[in-house]
C-alpha cells in the first residue's frame, strides 16, 4: 500500500495524489493510490455486512406485541435495502479494480477520454469521464 492512502480511514479519508508535472496518466504509482482507495472502501463495506449479519442474528426476537415486531421487521427491511446497495457498489468495486489489473481504470468506457485524478478521487468507480456523465443523465432525464 503506498503512503498515499491511510490503512484505517475510510474510503474517502487519504491524502490526494499530488501529480507531478509531465507524469504520464494512470502510471503505477497512481493506480496503486486508487487500488489502495478500493481495497480500504470494500474491506469497509465488508465490514459492515458482517456486523449486520451478527446484529440481526442477536436482536431477532419474536416479539408478543405486534407493534414490536413490525418495528424490528421495519428496521430489518431498511437494513437490508441499505446492504443491498452496498452489494452492488462492492460489485463496481471489484470491476474498478478488474480494470485496474487490464489497464482500462481511469479511461471513459463511452469516449475513451482520461476521466481524471480528481473525479476519481470523489468517484473512484467513475466509468464514464464528465462529459458522458453528463449526457447519460440528460438523456436519463428526458426519458422519464
Amino acid at each position: 500500500m503506498t503512503e498515499n492512502v491511510q490503512a484505517h480511514a475510510s474510503p474517502f479519508s487519504f491524502t490526494p495524489y499530488q501529480e507531478k508535472e509531465g507524469e504520464e496518466y494512470m502510471n503505477e504509482i497512481q493506480l496503486e493510490h486508487f487500488s489502495g482507495i478500493l481495497h480500504n472502501w470494500k474491506k469497509e463495506l465488508m465490514h459492515e455486512v458482517d456486523r449486520t449479519v451478527v446484529h440481526m442474528k442477536d436482536e431477532a426476537a419474536n416479539f408478543p406485541d405486534p407493534n414490536d415486531r413490525a418495528t424490528q421487521e421495519s428496521e430489518f427491511s431498511l437494513e437490508l435495502r441499505t446492504r443491498d446497495r452496498e452489494r452492488r457498489l462492492i460489485k463496481k468495486i471489484d470491476d474498478a479494480l478488474k480494470d485496474i489489473e487490464s489497464g482500462d481504470y481511469g479511461y471513459c468506457e463511452t469516449c475513451g477520454i482520461e476521466i481524471g485524478i480528481r473525479r476519481l478521487e470523489a468517484r473512484p468507480t467513475a466509468t464514464l469521464c464528465i462529459d458522458c456523465k453528463t449526457l447519460d443523465e440528460i438523456r436519463e432525464k428526458q426519458m422519464g
